[in-house]
């Protein structure tokens, strides 16, 4: 086989999905295939898992005889604490070498991780444990007060597993690191189906709660093709004769996310190729130190990343070694100068990818075995029939705008295992995500002749900002727990770096009113509540839903039904940037 890089019209795209095909045992386990596989090799005792980046000190490996041996004793202690096959564990962790571990023990039981990002505050942790009904939940010290706080809510929550608490454990705590002391050090995976729910994860919705998406064990399988394609083989490069490829993968993306969990965690340890931990804020200037000290050659990096790293490091070449192979991109789209930057001053040509929590990594760039085109989403990867449909389920001719849409069955018309399960306790939404074998992504772009895939924005109101997806009916709903607050619409603000800020358009409450209306000082009282408003929605949702701007409105654009109109107050968002930006011309 030719290597493509010496052809820049080398396109294999076609051949790829005419030879593929899914081969999915009936009986699989992500942990089994991830940990379980690799400790019972000859190597595994020196066969490098999770390194752990400590600035100042030297990393922290583990291997993968280290990682299962502590997963099985964790799957002990979860097993003595009564938890069965589909039960839901909660795992509120950072990047560390123990969110390895409790997924694997997690898993390994058959039972169900529910991931839960760190920064989520006690409203949005409630909400989740206890429409999960996660009786037991393994969380960082750092989010102990977060979740002691979500507790009220969520009687059935009877065991919180901390690490690295301080002190003795109290009535309902248990302390990671001597729990693991004293169990067995061995544990009998359970026999999952592949069909078997592996994981639940809550996304956003633009009214009304989060749903939560299970997600079955064969998942792992239908992402890896994207995964393989977009990491330009991820170190199994066929054009490799000499072998010389070794891959270390590192991504700042959360392991309470898909992004982090699926799309880096879990397929490089599929692959037995170790990954990079960091539990830490990101920065530039220490994205380029991981990359370096650590010297990886895989990785998966927003374009709000890569944005802050081209600003701040214009030539990283010049005061880096890096060994970078392949990066991914995911979120927004990555733009032409980032494009640009990857491919002149990183030395690699950056792979756009789109996927959902439900239906994950099936559209990309792999620049190895066909172009990749800049701010195009790329194309379904091998396995995955991907289309733009219009309302009726129709395929819309190429330039036509339409929804993106995955069918159930592959190009060969076998299953697709990429597929989650449906909408936990949801059957109503899950059914409205397909018409006939299409599951809708809310998604609107277009395709040109070629197949590539143009990103035109959401069929509803959901947002991306500063690479977060951001869903505006749990804002809402915050805000309007607020005294000062009788309702309130969220919308994307376009922002040049972030692609949008988020914006929050408040009535206020009579009282707040009538007191606004008494201020000796208007711009003083609004600036003081908008204050509040904000340290409100962050010390009970995540910090990166905070509303960036207040904007107070006598009354929201609202249908005869009584919905909010956020469509009019996007539009107004526009016109008002396209404006800002015209006067500075």
């Amino acid at each position: 086989m030719r290597d493509s890089r010496q052809d820049d019209q080398t396109d294999l795209y076609a051949s790829l999905h005419a030879q593929f095909g899914w081969k999915v045992d009936r009986h699989f386990n992500m942990a089994q295939v991830c940990c379980g596989r690799w400790a019972a090799a000859p190597d595994a005792a020196t066969r490098v898992a999770v390194r752990e980046h400590r600035p100042g000190h030297p990393p922290l490996s583990h291997t993968f005889a280290h990682l299962q041996q502590a997963a099985n004793r964790l799957s002990q202690v979860l097993k003595g604490l009564g938890v069965k096959p589909g039960e839901r564990v909660a795992i509120v962790m950072p990047q560390r070498f123990e969110t390895a571990v409790a997924y694997m023990a997690v898993l390994q039981m058959g039972a169900v991780a529910m991931p839960l990002s760190m920064l989520f505050g006690p409203e949005a942790l409630s909400f989740r444990i206890q429409d999960s009904q996660a009786r037991v939940a393994v969380c960082d010290a750092t989010a102990m007060e977060a979740l002691s706080a979500a507790r009220a809510d969520c009687p059935a929550l009877h065991t919180v597993i901390g690490v690295d608490l301080l002190g003795a454990a109290s009535v309902g705590n248990l302390q990671f690191d001597q729990a693991l002391a004293k169990a067995k050090p061995h544990f009998q995976a359970v026999r999952t189906l592949a069909e078997d729910p592996a994981v639940l994860i809550y996304t956003s919705g633009t009214t009304g709660n989060p749903k939560g998406a299970l997600i079955p064990h064969r998942a792992l399988i239908g992402n890896l093709t994207g995964f393989v394609c977009s990491q330009n083989w991820f170190g199994f490069d066929p054009f490799d004769r000499q072998k010389k490829s070794k891959a270390i993968f590192w991504s700042p993306a959360d392991w309470a996310w898909t992004g982090g969990l699926m799309d880096a965690l879990l397929p490089s340890l599929y692959f037995g190729r170790p990954i990079v931990a960091f539990n830490g804020r990101f920065g530039p200037e220490m994205a380029f130190e991981i990359l370096q000290s650590h010297k990886v050659t895989h990785t998966f990096l927003f374009p709000t990343a890569l944005k802050s790293m081209m600003k701040a490091v214009p030539h990283p070449r010049q005061h880096y070694a890096l060994r970078l192979q392949a990066i991914m991109s995911a979120g927004e789209a990555v733009g032409d100068a980032v494009f640009a930057y990857c491919e002149q001053e990183l030395g690699v040509t950056v792979n756009e990818m789109f996927g959902q929590t439900e239906i994950n990594y099936v559209v990309g760039n792999c620049a190895r075995l066909w172009p990749a085109r800049a701010n195009s989403m790329g194309k379904g990867y091998p396995g995955h029939l991907v289309a733009v449909i219009d309302e009726a389920g129709q395929l819309c001719p190429a330039g036509t705008l339409g929804e993106v849409a995955v069918n159930r069955f592959d190009v060969h018309g076998y299953p697709d295992p990429v597929f989650f399960l449906g909408y936990w306790n949801n059957e109503g939404a899950t059914q409205a995500k397909y018409t006939g074998d299409w599951c809708r992504t809310g998604d609107l772009a277009t395709a040109d002749a070629d197949g590539y895939l143009w990103y035109q924005g959401r069929t509803d109101d959901m947002f991306k900002a500063a690479g977060y997806r951001i869903g505006p009916g749990e804002i809402e709903n915050c805000l309007v727990k607020h005294p000062a607050v009788a309702n309130a619409a969220v919308v994307p603000k376009p922002d040049k770096d972030r692609g949008a800020l988020v914006k929050a358009y408040v009535v206020l409450s009579p009282d707040f009113e009538a007191q606004r209306q008494k201020a000796s000082s208007v711009r003083e009282f609004e600036h003081k509540v908008k204050a509040h408003l904000q340290q409100h929605v962050r010390g009970l949702l995540a910090p990166y839903e905070y509303p960036k701007e207040i904007e107070f409105i006598d009354a929201l654009p609202m249908t005869t039904t009584g919905k909010v109109q956020r469509r009019i107050l996007r539009l107004q968002e526009q016109e008002r940037a396209e404006r800002g930006s015209k006067s500075h011309d």
